[in-house]
């Protein structure tokens, strides 16, 4: 588990099914995580699954973000591989919760999970072009752009964030 001064952020559980599933099917939340792609309730689960043994056996997944006071669930956060290049920040967040600061205060819990605790040399991210929001969190984090790679929606940029700079 992970908090923040006003964020919980817990490793998802099976029970998250019905959850993630409202969230990450909404059009605006899955714009760019998911390339506008809807997930089905079968990739849920198999998502879920995944991040469970993943905490399991090397100790990073997908966080659950909530308040503080355990109600309402602002969105969710994880790592993941990115290709051959190393583990990737991601975040999604509910729309109601967008411009509050909670994607950069849940990035960076999570960022400073992996360069610390977990002992990673370098986390990185990938941010559509379009996706400005992003762009500003990932800036926000101290991250610096070192490749632009093909997307779906469009060009991507990769951004690293290395132990001892952020």
């Amino acid at each position: 588990m992970l908090t923040t001064g006003r964020l919980v952020l817990r490793p998802v559980t099976a029970d998250d099914h019905a959850a993630l599933l409202a969230h990450w099917t909404q059009p605006d939340v899955r714009q760019f995580l998911f390339d506008c792609a809807a997930l089905s309730a079968a990739e849920v689960a198999e998502t879920i699954e995944e991040s469970i043994g993943d905490f399991a056996a090397r100790g990073y997944g997908i966080w659950l973000i909530e308040f503080g006071s355990g109600t309402g669930l602002v969105g969710t956060a994880g790592l993941r591989p990115l290709e051959e290049s190393g583990l990737e920040i991601f975040y999604s967040l509910a729309p109601g919760a967008w411009g509050h600061g909670y994607a950069t205060e849940a990035a960076r819990a999570v960022l400073e999970y992996g360069l610390g605790p977990l002992g990673l040399p370098e986390v990185l991210a990938e941010v559509d072009e379009g996706n400005t929001a992003s762009v500003a969190v990932v800036k926000r984090l101290g991250m610096t752009p070192y490749a632009v790679v093909p997307g779906v929606l469009g060009p991507m940029t990769r951004y690293r964030a290395t132990a001892g700079t952020t």
